[in-house]
């Protein structure tokens, strides 16, 4: 069987500053009432539940989901590093579709310490050990910290490759902080210039600024997704569809291909948005808005190109011309994207579907998209996965 998957309703609090936000219990179980809330269903209905998150103990997403309702469901847990909110949302998406289950809930929260990440194990062998030892051999930054680094030397490959200036990034997130200053869900409104955040904080000669990265930070987000059926007989908004979604793992080119953007996903997120144009018999010209994993501006860049919405190679052209913001080819992060609304790595990919399926309702207000029909989310975890989820107006 293969159901129609109809995201019901979407929940998200306000993302924190690390320190200001509640416990991640609290954060959570708000954020699946929120998402039932806009379904207009009771915890009753939902038969099961996928939780993600990445800094916490065992059956957290129980702790967070027992004072919404004990009704017994299955609750799996899931961490899949920065893409963990789209793996939970991936798999209750499998469950609906499949037929296996007619309503799901996907929840993803964070509750986050100051400062770059780190591990958390150091008594074992690390999951980015290859991924460190390539990144040693490509790129010499001593004492820049480890997201920094990766993605900063995916930024510089792509100014080595094709001439790109700093201020291409920089334009990016003068272009985030646009679109964040119309979303009250931002933690950071304040519009700024790309020379504001050329002459910000240099954090790596020559390659980033400290804006140029996004905030660690709290919060929490879920969905609720149902058949269509399910929507039907009990009068739901069915109005927003998940069209087509694939996830990715790396292939050898990662390693392979000594080349930073390839060791920060640049081919999974190719090859996942490659499965979902096929799967849905459109092409990247057909997006009109697009909610991508722009923890660092680097990477926004990068991805544009690994969706498609630009020929390789022409992204700084892309923003010159206005093509990734409003009045031109596709919107990218209305939201303000990571860079602005910050990155609470379990909840992040569910607030994107937050954002996405608002603005395919037309409910998005201030940061709607005229006219939007198909909305593309990018989701990116190192270690590593890559969902792209294309959501459709009913």
């Amino acid at each position: 069987m293969s159901n129609r998957v109809v995201v019901a309703g979407v929940g998200m609090i306000p993302f924190a500053k690390p320190g200001a936000s509640a416990p991640y219990n609290v954060m959570g179980t708000e954020a699946a009432k929120r998402a039932l809330a806009d379904a207009e269903l009771a915890y009753g209905a939902i038969e099961q539940a996928y939780v993600g998150y990445v800094y916490g103990d065992s059956t957290c997403g129980q702790r967070a989901l027992y004072p919404v309702g004990m009704t017994g469901i299955p609750v799996v847990n899931v961490n899949n590093n920065c893409s963990t909110g789209s793996t939970a949302l991936f798999m209750a998406r499998q469950a609906v579709e499949s037929g296996a289950l007619d309503c799901v809930l996907a929840l993803g929260f964070e509750q986050m310490k100051p400062g770059a990440l780190g591990a958390v194990f150091t008594d074992r062998p690390s999951a980015f050990d290859d991924f460190d030892a390539a990144a040693n051999k490509l790129v010499d930054a001593p004492g820049v910290p480890l997201a920094l680094r990766y993605f900063g030397g995916a930024g510089l490959s792509h100014m080595k490759k094709y001439g790109t200036p700093l201020a291409a990034f920089a334009k990016v997130r003068a272009k985030a902080s646009r679109h964040a200053k119309n979303n009250p869900l931002a933690l950071f409104r304040n519009e700024v210039t790309a020379e504001a955040v050329l002459n910000d904080q240099v954090i790596w000669p020559g390659v980033m600024t400290r804006m140029m990265a996004c905030p660690p930070t709290c919060g929490a987000a879920a969905a609720v997704l149902v058949s269509e059926a399910f929507a039907a007989k009990h009068g739901l908004n069915g109005k927003v569809r998940i069209a087509a979604q694939a996830m990715t793992t790396d292939t050898a080119s990662t390693f392979d291909a000594g080349d930073m953007m390839q060791l920060v996903g640049y081919d999974m997120a190719r090859a996942a948005a490659n499965r979902v144009y096929e799967a849905a018999g459109i092409g990247p010209d057909d997006i009109d808005v697009v909610e991508l994993h722009d923890c660092f501006a680097h990477n926004e860049l990068i991805t544009y190109e690994a969706l498609g919405l630009c020929a390789e190679g022409d992204a700084a052209r892309f923003i010159d011309d206005g093509d990734n913001t409003y009045g031109g080819k596709v919107v990218t992060n209305p939201s303000g994207g990571l860079l602005s609304k910050g990155h609470p790595l379990g909840a992040t990919g569910l607030a994107q579907c937050y954002e996405l399926t608002r603005q395919l309702r037309g409910t998005a207000a201030t940061t709607q998209v005229d006219g939007a029909r198909l909305a593309l989310q990018h989701n990116l975890g190192l270690g590593g996965a890559c969902v792209v989820t294309l959501y459709e107006r009913a």
